[in-house]
């Protein structure tokens, strides 16, 4: 099943082969089952500014840059452009409320995941569009085995965030200046899908949030796995389709 969705990727895209030598994760929804916290943080930061966010405004836009968010956000409903730099400052009041809330777990599986990729001789990375460094620093004690600072990607990376490719091109520069074709990108989000695939690497999208399949697949994703663990107990098989 694998090497005809492997093959159909290569031919997509003219690459004579696929062999990954990274995987780039996203963080949110991923790495932590974080989603359900960003939502309520969302929410409450934004109603402090006028700006009505709901929990499926949230999901919708997940793995864009916050300030993305909030100037568009703004745009819609308070029609209105802010610079950067007033959008920073409303995306501050979303992160400390965000990091009031109760720590969030870790994504059952994926530290599975993570050891096999490793074992195999990949490298981990990880492409975020979250500029809270808090969190990054957390990423480096809780997966410090298989990503260090230098594989991470994060909002200050880059100009344009998911759905562009850049914060995957970036990723593609800090696992060593690879090829699309020699790295995987996993993502739970349809910006981020999007992203993957606007940067031509192998896209997975595994479906941890509330949204449906369809969602994940129309944005473009090679692969759908219902939850991490599933993607784990996958991997040997998949690993072996790559060539």
């Amino acid at each position: 099943m694998y090497q005809t969705i492997v093959n159909e990727y290569k031919q997509k895209h003219g690459f004579e082969a696929l062999r990954p030598k990274a995987v780039l994760f996203d963080m949110d929804g991923v790495l932590y089952d974080s989603m359900p916290n960003h939502a309520v943080a969302w929410q409450q930061s934004m109603a402090t500014f006028g700006i009505h966010m709901t929990a499926d405004d949230a999901y919708a836009t997940e793995g864009a840059r916050g300030v993305d968010t909030i100037r568009m956000m703004v745009m819609k409903q308070q029609g209105r452009e802010i610079d950067e730099e007033e959008a920073q400052r409303m995306y501050d009041v979303k992160s400390r409320i965000f990091h009031e809330l109760p720590e969030t777990p870790i994504m059952p599986g994926v530290l599975d995941l993570m050891r096999q990729v490793k074992e195999c001789g990949m490298q981990c990375g990880v492409v975020t569009g979250s500029g809270q460094r808090p969190l990054i620093q957390r990423i480096l004690k809780d997966f410090g085995e298989f990503v260090d600072m230098q594989h991470v990607t994060t909002a200050y990376d880059v100009k344009q965030g998911k759905p562009h490719p850049d914060p995957y091109l970036m990723g593609l520069q800090k696992a060593g200046g690879l090829q699309p074709w020699e790295a995987l990108v996993v993502e739970n989000a349809p910006l981020g899908v999007r992203a993957g695939v606007a940067a031509r690497i192998f896209t997975i999208a595994v479906k941890t949030g509330p949204l449906p399949d369809k969602t994940l697949l129309d944005a473009g994703a090679n692969l759908l796995f219902s939850k991490m663990p599933d993607f784990s107990k996958a991997w040997k098989e998949l690993n072996h389709s790559f060539t």
